[in-house]
């Protein structure tokens, strides 16, 4: 089944030359939908060092199931669970593995190339979850009520890109061309197979 997302986009053009862009993702139902990561990319210069980033393992899950960070985040792992967990990747992006270990590993794992990597536990199967790596400081991820907002984006042309967990595999990105201005509204398909 493919369901269809529709994105509203409203901004606001403040006196200065950053804006506030909120992004409503819903579903073909007009439900709200979580998780969604919605980014700009521009002209805008990268951020030298984003801040480091964590993963948390609890009641053998991994918290949050999303993440959505810049190109060149340091992740950390920490297991916050009273058994042990065996974190790791295969994805082309960010292959890494965190051999059996309680606590947090000692080092971060920088992720410095953009794509998404899905990280799984080898001990236990259920436990998933998916980082979104992106070539911009203009993103963010849905809350429960399908909105995110990217603050500090300034006004301009900008390749507004989608993306959720629970597209198909070897569906590329949805991207759409737009031109950030006051109240525009951008509908954007994004097909998904749900489960």
């Amino acid at each position: 089944m493919h369901t269809a997302v529709v994105i509203l986009l409203n901004g606001m053009v403040a006196s200065s030359a950053f804006a506030t862009l909120t992004v409503q993702v819903v579903d073909s139902a007009g439900q709200p939908v979580a998780d969604a990561v919605v980014y700009a990319e521009g002209t805008a210069p990268l951020v030298k060092s984003p801040p480091q980033v964590d993963v948390e393992q609890k009641d053998k899950k991994f918290i949050p199931l999303v993440t959505v960070v810049q190109t060149g985040t340091a992740i950390s792992f920490p297991n916050n669970d009273t058994v042990r967990h065996h974190a790791y990747s295969f994805s082309a992006p960010k292959p890494f593995d965190i051999k059996l270990y309680a606590g947090t590993p000692t080092k971060p794992i920088l992720f410095d190339k953009p794509g998404t990597v899905v990280v799984g536990c080898n001990i236990h199967d259920q436990m998933i979850a998916y980082i979104q790596v992106v070539d911009t400081p203009y993103f963010a991820k849905t809350d429960a009520s399908g909105r995110a907002r990217i603050n500090s984006i300034t006004a301009g042309k900008y390749a507004l890109k989608t993306w959720h967990f629970k597209q198909a595999a070897g569906i590329p990105v949805n991207e759409q061309s737009i031109s950030y201005k006051d109240d525009a509204t951008i509908t954007v398909k994004l097909n998904y197979k749900a489960s």
